[in-house]
């Protein structure tokens, strides 16, 4: 008891600071040992390292995430991914608790919607359908019609009447790539994803050079640039399904590169490159914040279970609706 209460005097507000774990431990059997005596469910993007990945119970997009949040029969989620992927699940589960390993795993995206500005931003379109991707706040999910990811956006703008406006929050990107596609106008929110942003094209010219029979696989939320010389562009399980059931053998990833560990466990005998950011300090392109999880915090925050995601319940009702609209549509659809 008193080692709990010390080791919760020493969490901040985003996290742990100064918890000592034990070098010798083994954190896979640990982790998992905790799974079952707090029964727990380990949730985990795509996007995170490979060892997260390896011990999670679920990994998955957006779609599959708030899927598998809404139906676990878990009392304590466990959510390695960023903080709108753990309000997401609060959201869906109210009397369960959510823990985040580190509260700092923010998103750009997320942060690129005020929701003070956004709802003023709203008022000029007052006959406007809000479609907000999911990568966003509560606060904007509450100001929302129906939330939409990446892989059934398709379908949400598509459920709307040609006859009536759509406002499309907050991936400016995703938005034109839709517009594009469905040959359909909405007003759109000037936000972004700064992973994809950043992707050069040039280097990723340079290295089809390099590569002549690479597929390049993006995903939406690139530039306009980068899409246009795509060969395939997909949400993170589309790309995946494509590049393991393709005849294709090599692919340039456009998206962020925790994904290829997947790819390579799902056809160990293709060749997946990471395509290249604008930097010039690393080959890939990786979220900060999506990596500031790691093990070490997992077992922590299973262990004492914090941090902990807390809404209130008005707010959370208000985020349910446009989120138990988009899951209503994708069953309708059968993406789920």
């Amino acid at each position: 008891m008193e080692q709990i209460v010390e080791a919760k005097q020493n969490i901040s507000s985003v996290g742990f600071l100064d918890v000592q774990i034990d070098p010798t431990l083994d954190l896979f059997e640990e982790i998992e040992k905790l799974k079952k005596e707090k029964n727990a469910i380990l949730l985990a993007h795509y996007y995170q390292e490979a060892d997260i990945q390896d011990i999670a119970d679920y990994i998955g997009d957006s779609l599959g995430l708030a899927q598998k949040a809404k139906e676990t029969e878990a009392e304590m989620i466990v959510f390695a991914g960023v903080h709108f992927m753990a309000e997401t699940a609060k959201i869906l589960n109210p009397t369960k608790k959510v823990v985040l390993p580190d509260l700092k795993a923010g998103c750009s995206l997320a942060d690129s919607c005020p929701p003070e500005e956004f709802r003023a931003f709203k008022q000029k379109y007052p006959d406007h359908v809000v479609i907000s991707y999911i990568n966003c706040t509560a606060d904007i999910k509450a100001e929302t019609d129906i939330i939409c990811t990446s892989s059934n956006a398709k379908y949400i703008v598509e459920s709307v009447p040609r006859d009536t406006g759509i406002i499309f929050a907050p991936d400016r990107n995703l938005g034109a790539y839709l517009e594009k596609t469905l040959d359909r106008e909405m007003i759109l929110w000037d936000g972004a994803c700064q992973v994809h942003e950043i992707f050069s094209l040039e280097k990723i010219t340079q290295l089809k050079n390099v590569f002549p029979e690479a597929k390049i696989i993006a995903h939406p939320e690139c530039e306009k640039p980068i899409l246009d010389i795509a060969d395939f562009i997909g949400s993170t399980s589309q790309l995946l399904k494509f590049s393991k059931e393709s005849e294709f053998k090599e692919f340039i990833v456009v998206t962020e590169s925790g994904i290829i560990h997947q790819m390579k466990k799902n056809a160990p005998g293709k060749t997946f490159i990471p395509a290249p950011s604008t930097e010039d300090t690393c080959a890939c392109n990786d979220c900060p914040y999506m990596k500031l999880n790691t093990l070490e915090k997992i077992y922590l925050c299973m262990k004492y279970e914090l941090p902990e995601i807390h809404m209130a319940e008005e707010l959370r009702l208000r985020a349910k609706a446009p989120l138990d609209r988009m899951l209503e549509i994708s069953r309708e659809a059968g993406l789920i």
